[in-house]
């Protein structure tokens, strides 16, 4: 398995920072979007969510709208993200 963040930079690259982001990377979707419930952190910034997207979902996204419609209100996703933003300190990650 390819490391996640050598991924991640390789989708991102030549991105850009622009607070929306639907890039296309070869065979990859870097998608880059605020958070939908205007979500912000302890500086008062908006929480920006990001998505490398591979395989057949990545070929139907053509647009942060559709990454929306499709990666973020995929079954799960809001979800975890609402379950871990109301813990009082962040869940140990993953490696």
């Amino acid at each position: 398995m390819k490391d996640p963040l050598l991924e991640y930079e390789e989708a991102f690259s030549g991105a850009g920072d622009a607070a929306e982001i639907c890039h296309r990377a070869g065979a990859r979707m870097a998608l880059r979007f605020p958070d939908p419930l205007d979500r912000k952190d302890a500086a008062g910034r908006v929480i920006p969510h990001e998505f490398v997207v591979s395989g057949p979902l990545a070929e139907e996204i053509e647009s942060v709208e559709d990454g929306l419609r499709l990666v973020w209100n995929r079954p799960g996703v809001a979800d975890e993200f609402e379950r871990i933003w109301d813990l009082p300190k962040p869940p140990p990650t993953r490696g």
